[in-house]
């Protein structure tokens, strides 16, 4: 981005003693609700932008969130803020009869090879090697398995949990959920600009149109 920073008129910076903002609303058919929450965190500059929108694209109706982080100044992230969205509604057959679809992993294998993974083992005093694939103690090719006995205390049985997720999970209102990741990762240290978007897909729900926001 940083051509489009020497390209860009400047943008409004947000300094560190500005409040953190948030809100949130639903969407016109009742199917999904949103959240978000925007804080300079402990940065004297804001470079993080959002953007929250719903729109009717050829009678559908289409959510699009957004963060954008700037890198080394914040007027590129401002220019896809203001720019991205409103392209893609001009450019609509991303949408219509052609199906696209994209694969994402949502879980890991737990490979002894996989650089945390080994780390642990030999913290534990484990080792790993290559034995036709890469072993726990030249035996086990898993990292972590409930049984496995003699291993135990290398190849643990606690899952790899998504945190932020079940940390989330039990707040029904999306902005006070994204406040609630603003807040901890403020809490936990973190030295940049804070900005947290949630989306809550609302099964089975329709309706007329109602927002919350603050």
């Amino acid at each position: 981005m940083g051509y489009l920073n020497s390209v860009l008129s400047p943008s409004t910076q947000v300094h560190a003693d500005d409040p953190p903002v948030s809100g949130g609303g639903l969407s016109q058919n009742g199917k999904f609700s949103y959240g978000y929450a925007s804080s300079p965190g402990k940065r004297s500059s804001m470079e993080d932008f959002y953007e929250t929108r719903i729109d009717g694209v050829e009678g559908e109706i289409v959510g699009l969130f957004g963060v954008f982080d700037g890198h080394g100044g914040a007027r590129a992230a401002e220019y896809v803020k203001q720019n991205l969205f409103s392209n893609l509604i001009r450019h609509p057959k991303f949408i219509s009869d052609t199906k696209s679809a994209i694969a994402i992993a949502v879980s890991r294998d737990h490979k002894p090879d996989q650089t945390d993974e080994r780390q642990r083992i030999e913290e534990a005093g484990g080792f790993v090697m290559w034995a036709g694939t890469w072993r726990v103690g030249g035996v086990l090719a898993v990292s972590r398995a409930f049984g496995d006995r003699l291993l135990k205390q290398y190849v643990v049985a606690d899952p790899e949990i998504q945190e932020a997720v079940a940390m989330i999970k039990p707040i029904q209102d999306p902005k006070q959920a994204a406040e609630r990741l603003m807040q901890e990762a403020y809490q936990r240290g973190s030295a940049d600009n804070i900005t947290c978007v949630v989306v809550r897909f609302l099964a089975n729900q329709g309706g007329t149109s109602r927002s919350s926001s603050g």
